[in-house]
């Protein structure tokens, strides 16, 4: 309990005394939106992963070399805590912007930071309203910034992280309009974290695997037409040999 109330006490602090610098930021972006999008980004990043030391989790990242430094990319993710866009997006190596539900715009000054970060909102009842997002998502790529979703449209709970929710096939216009390269990230016991004994947060080994680029005009056709199902295989599979190797430590 007590590593919750200090995330908190550090969130509202942060997002309080970040206030000035928010400022400068908008100010900055009027003249050099380069400058202000990378500084932004290292702030973020900074905050992320001060929460990440007070978790205490005990972090192994895998195949983070896999990820093309010199292009945009589609990360594609299962998602089962909330802790799931603070663990990636720390280490993200360049301009990312996520795909949140609209429910975050609510949210002062946090919501701020996330469109200085290029995140996008999702409305997941409206499906006009999501294509529209989804066609900003594919501006956002071809403009070099990298998208993270998270195709389950939602966090998934349960004893069994190999149970997913489908992957919402539309997400993956992203990389079929623009043509980047698809990077599966399986996120290993990050429910153990938080969200399976709520409100305690327990320091407990969460795996981040970064699997192999994902092209999908060069997968067979069958593939092509359902990228989602092959690309969550892909998690699927990771997610079971991480959870094994876990076992035998």
């Amino acid at each position: 309990m007590i590593r919750f109330i200090l995330i908190v006490i550090f969130v509202v602090s942060f997002l309080i005394l970040s206030i000035p610098a928010f400022l400068a930021e908008w100010i900055i972006g009027k003249f050099r939106p380069d400058w202000r999008d990378k500084s932004s980004l290292r702030i973020v990043q900074g905050a992320f992963k001060c929460v990440i030391w007070l978790s205490g989790v005990r972090l192994t990242v895998i195949g983070e070399d896999r990820v093309p430094k010199d292009t945009a990319v589609l990360y594609i993710g299962n998602h089962r805590s909330y802790f799931d866009i603070v663990l990636t997006y720390a280490r993200c190596p360049g301009l990312t912007g996520y795909i949140a539900k609209k429910e975050m715009l609510k949210i002062p000054l946090l919501s701020r930071w996330m469109k200085f970060l290029h995140c996008l909102f999702l409305d997941r009842s409206d499906i006009r309203q999501g294509l529209k997002t989804i066609l900003e998502a594919i501006e956002r790529i071809k403009n070099g910034i990298s998208i993270m979703i998270f195709p389950e449209g939602t966090r998934t709970d349960g004893p069994d992280e190999l149970e997913m929710l489908p992957f919402h096939e539309g997400s993956f216009k992203i990389a079929s309009k623009t043509g980047c390269p698809v990077i599966p990230v399986a996120i290993h016991n990050s429910s153990a974290l938080f969200e399976d004994h709520l409100p305690r947060i327990k320091p407990v080994p969460v795996v981040i695997e970064y699997c192999e680029p994902v092209f999908l005009k060069d997968l067979p056709k069958e593939n092509q037409k359902f990228p989602g199902s092959y690309v969550q295989g892909i998690i699927r599979d990771t997610l079971k040999k991480n959870a094994e190797a876990q076992k035998r430590a």
